[in-house]
């Protein structure tokens, strides 16, 4: 069995690689940041390849693809990607355009290439990382929501077509709310209510995409946050958004 991880040299993709070599797949790891692959490799206890690699370049991707499209792969989870956090009119374009690449041109390229191969051999996982920010629009981290939205109807979409073809290849979007890593940090932010661990997100991921769940929720309070925000108006959920947001920016001073 074997697995390949983007974004695999902190928070949740790291646990995910932990989670799932206890489980005894071997893994293909990839990330930005090298010595990171390299340290998380000596402490897992099976066969890892690593490949140091900014995805948001697509030639990058291609070069993946060409050098792993023989292996064997069981799963792919699709989890590089950051956030940015600010007014709309004030954040940078160019890293913007950034995350655009990575968050939703990377997810789209690797899930359609990976896919290829396991629709022909009519097996195989998908996880598609995306967030609870998925399930709504976000003022004051406006682009990182609009690309989680993209990745969740994106799964969502390929999932009714393997549905209906009666494929045994199976696609999930994680959509995670608050979770303890390197977030924050990237994304100028700070979340206004405590996060979960990475660790119990990643072990609760796996279950659900063995069991061949499509949208998977760690936490009951974002089940509960994504059933709300069906019912209710827009421009109220809106509000709250902006408030919780808010709270953000004033718990890091900014």
């Amino acid at each position: 069995m074997k697995a390949l991880i983007t974004g695999a040299s902190s928070g949740i993709g790291k646990e995910l690689a932990i989670e799932l070599s206890s489980r005894g797949y071997d893994l293909i790891l990839v990330a930005r940041r090298g010595l990171e692959l390299k340290e998380l490799k000596k402490q897992l206890p099976v066969n890892v390849k690593c490949y140091q690699l900014d995805l948001s370049d697509m030639k990058n991707i291609e070069y993946l693809y060409k050098q792993t499209r023989k292996e064997d792969i069981d799963i792919v989870i699709n989890n590089a990607g950051f956030g940015l956090f600010g007014n709309f009119s004030e954040t940078d374009l160019t890293r913007e355009f950034e995350m655009i690449d990575l968050n939703i041109k990377a997810v789209h390229y690797m899930t359609k290439l990976y896919l290829y191969d396991f629709i022909k051999k009519d097996k195989g996982h998908i996880l598609n990382v995306a967030s609870s920010a998925g399930f709504t629009a976000g003022p004051k981290m406006a682009t990182y929501y609009a690309t989680k939205n993209y990745v969740l109807r994106l799964t969502e979409a390929i999932y009714e077509e393997l549905r209906v073809a009666k494929s045994n290849v199976h696609v999930s979007a994680l959509c995670p709310g608050p979770v303890e890593t390197e977030f924050n940090k990237v994304a100028n932010g700070t979340f206004a209510t405590k996060g979960v661990s990475a660790k119990y997100v990643a072990k609760y991921a796996v279950d659900k995409m063995l069991k061949n769940k499509l949208v998977i929720i760690p936490t009951f309070i974002i089940k509960v946050g994504a059933f709300f925000n069906k019912i209710l108006p827009v421009k109220l959920v809106m509000r709250f958004i902006y408030k919780y947001q808010f709270a953000k920016m004033n718990k890091k001073g900014v």
